[in-house]
């Protein structure tokens, strides 16, 4: 049998240089899950820093309005405060027919108004002059939070000072204008407008600094887009401040709200009187309640007025909140 003749070379060279067979494609692996500790608890830190602002909440926020509630249901009264007996909704009964209740609820919602809006538009057109660069920016903005930080007895003793019938500087200008006096304490409208006066010089600087901080997170290209097609100052307040603002006129909104409910200090000291004036004319909800719980000694009725103002913020705040949102929507769909 004749042997095969070995390859040259060439063809020996010509079959090492075809290529191998690919490897058939394999799926990749996954990385190996880490070993699980099993016996090991969830570690207590975060909870032991989260528990005293719970406790503090619980002991001074939940457990009091909860109690509130509870009185609120039966008659109890300051000189026998252990003596309860149950009254179920009479309390809230005798409320809704009591006139003064319905007069203080009318003064809580007309001083609210009077004092939110004025504060509210003025603090958002200081805020929009300090947003420019003016000289000796932070002095004004120091000064505005003076006013907040006076105390508000001081504050309401020199309102009352200024008011006055006889000898208020108030007068004395109308008089120079010839004007003749007005009865700020005794009056209805004078008198509301007094208290909101006082409320409004307190809380207008608190709420410009709370706008200017809204108004100084606008983009600056907004404004320089606005200013390259011709916006007056004005237009880009209407058209670039406001839409970025909404979020901080909301929570403003809110907060005044809240804070006109129950308002209680300026009108104690406007001139000294629980009852809020000769024919209640300036008497708050806050006045309220306090004359029942503290004057004539009703804790179940106090209570009961206690209820009635937080569900009556809640409907406000709720109100806003819906509204904010809805006109959101309205805005969000064109």
């Amino acid at each position: 049998m004749p042997s095969a003749e070995p390859l040259s070379s060439p063809a020996r060279s010509a079959r090492s240089a075809q290529p191998a067979p690919a490897a058939p494609p394999t799926a990749p692996v996954p990385p190996a899950a880490p070993p699980r500790r099993r016996g090991r608890p969830a570690p207590l830190s975060p909870y032991a820093f989260l528990a005293p602002f719970f406790t503090l909440f619980a002991a001074f926020g939940i457990f009091p309005l909860l109690y509130t509630a509870y009185v609120s249901l039966y008659r109890a009264e300051l000189q026998t405060p252990g003596e309860l007996e149950w009254r179920g909704l009479g309390n809230y009964a005798a409320l809704f027919t009591d006139p003064f209740f319905w007069t203080a609820l009318r003064n809580t919602f007309t001083i609210g108004v009077l004092s939110t809006v004025p504060q509210l538009l003025m603090a958002l057109g200081l805020a929009h002059l300090l947003n420019y660069r003016l000289r000796a920016r932070t002095f004004f903005r120091t000064a505005l939070l003076l006013p907040y930080a006076t105390s508000v007895a001081a504050a309401s003793l020199i309102f009352a000072q200024l008011f006055g019938h006889d000898f208020g500087l108030v007068n004395r200008l109308l008089d120079l204008l010839g004007i003749h006096p007005v009865d700020w304490q005794n009056g209805t409208a004078a008198s509301q407008i007094a208290v909101s006066s006082i409320v409004v010089w307190r809380w207008t600087g608190y709420n410009t600094l709370i706008y200017l901080a809204g108004m100084q997170t606008i983009p600056t290209e907004l404004y320089e887009a606005a200013e390259v097609d011709g916006a007056s100052r004005l237009r880009q307040f209407l058209h670039v401040t406001l839409p970025g603002l909404r979020p901080t006129i909301v929570f403003t909104s809110i907060v005044s709200t809240i804070g006109a409910t129950q308002l209680f200090g300026e009108p104690l000291l406007f001139e000294g009187s629980v009852s809020g004036g000769i024919s209640h004319q300036y008497q708050t909800l806050g006045l309220y309640m306090y004359e029942q719980g503290w004057g004539f000694f009703h804790l179940g009725r106090a209570a009961a007025i206690a209820w009635v103002m937080f569900l009556l913020i809640v409907v406000l705040v709720g109100a806003n909140a819906w509204a904010a949102r809805r006109r959101s929507r309205k805005e969000a769909g064109r």
